[in-house]
């Protein structure tokens, strides 16, 4: 039950991301096209763009992994058993897990300090709010190490029964 409604706030989370980054399109023409013909770029475009930047990467972490989209390299573990292989995919997502974990205690403070202060990015006609992009660094770690866990124990449970590791969480 846990796996369809993380599936459903994946992509869904993948969704906003696609559409950010098709809208940071035309934000990015529009600056190009204003410094070259009017000699006057969008106000806040590096602001706004390095925020977006985060903000997709963030929202598509959990899709990722659910999806079996993070590199990985077989070459070694193809050539063992099923069952080793399903034991070292399961040690590789408790260190993912371990490592979005880590990110998303170490951003907690940040997102606070962010909302807390009102602190902005850029100076002059457009400053920019942090707290979106740390609040979503927040979301997205939590949705990808939530992500790993279920799929260690997946491996895991391929692993005792002698399997190799099961395919991606998702289906595309």
């Amino acid at each position: 039950m846990i796996d369809r409604y993380l599936d459903r706030v994946a992509r869904v989370l993948l969704m906003i991301a696609a559409a950010l980054g098709f809208l940071l399109s035309f934000l990015v023409c529009a600056d190009v096209i204003g410094r070259l013909i009017f000699n006057s770029p969008v106000k806040g475009t590096p602001e706004m763009v390095s925020m977006a930047i985060v903000i997709i990467a963030y929202l598509q972490a959990a899709y990722a992994i659910r999806s079996g989209g993070m590199i990985g390299v077989d070459a070694l573990t193809g050539c063992l058993p099923g069952r080793a292989q399903s034991y070292l995919a399961a040690g590789g997502a408790i260190l993912g897990a371990g490592l979005f974990g880590l990110v998303l205690w170490g951003s907690l403070d940040g997102a606070a300090h962010a909302w807390l202060s009102g602190e902005y990015e850029g100076e002059g006609a457009l400053r920019v709010p942090v707290w979106p992009a740390r609040f979503v660094i927040v979301l997205g770690c939590a949705l990808a190490s939530l992500s790993y866990v279920l799929l260690a124990l997946r491996c895991v449970a391929a692993g005792m029964r002698g399997e190799p590791p099961a395919g991606p969480i998702a289906s595309h």
